[in-house]
């Protein structure tokens, strides 16, 4: 998961790690942090398996990537990151593939998660959005454990946040990759 600081990013990580474990998952997530403060970038890695995770280490070549600023992606560089197939989710209000027509090699999801976000009042802080849309294009987490993580890890504006995530979902599309 890529995004800036004060986007939510590291609690994102933590609230779909909890959802994944609540499902009986084990998970492993971690971050690592831009030298700036707020608004630099954050990237934060989460491992799901059914065993105990004993690798400690980043993930040069993820499965799935969601994106929480769309700037922050390199097109030139995501041949060589995200293995082939993969699935990429982006929050962005360019909801088309036109626009990233050059990654249709990967599976594309785009969700507006700044407005839903503003939408419900949550302000600039996307995660939950963004989560709602990950549950919408990655059916190994159901909506309602994500929901339930919410309610266990978010200290504020619990039902917000989880219509954030129940918005998201019911927005957003997979578009698979061009032959």
């Amino acid at each position: 998961m890529q995004g800036r600081g004060g986007q939510g990013v590291v609690i994102a990580s933590q609230i779909l790690a909890r959802g994944f474990f609540l499902m009986g998952a084990y998970p492993q997530c971690y971050s690592l942090f831009g030298g700036e403060r707020r608004g630099a970038p954050v990237t934060s890695f989460l491992r799901v398996d059914e065993k105990k995770i004993r690798l400690k280490c980043e993930i040069k070549r993820p499965d799935q990537i969601i994106f929480m600023a769309a700037d922050l992606i390199d097109e030139r560089e995501i041949d060589i990151i995200l293995k082939p197939g993969g699935l990429m989710l982006i929050n962005t209000h360019h909801n088309t593939v036109d626009k990233f027509s050059s990654l249709r090699k990967f599976d594309l999801s785009f969700v507006d998660a700044d407005s839903i976000g503003q939408q419900v009042g949550l302000g600039k802080t996307v995660n939950t959005a963004v989560l709602g849309a990950y549950c919408r294009v990655n059916s190994g987490l159901p909506l309602d454990c994500l929901e339930e993580a919410i309610r266990e890890s978010v200290p504020s504006k619990v039902e917000a946040n989880i219509e954030a995530a129940r918005r998201a979902y019911e927005v957003t599309q997979v578009f698979p990759p061009n032959e």
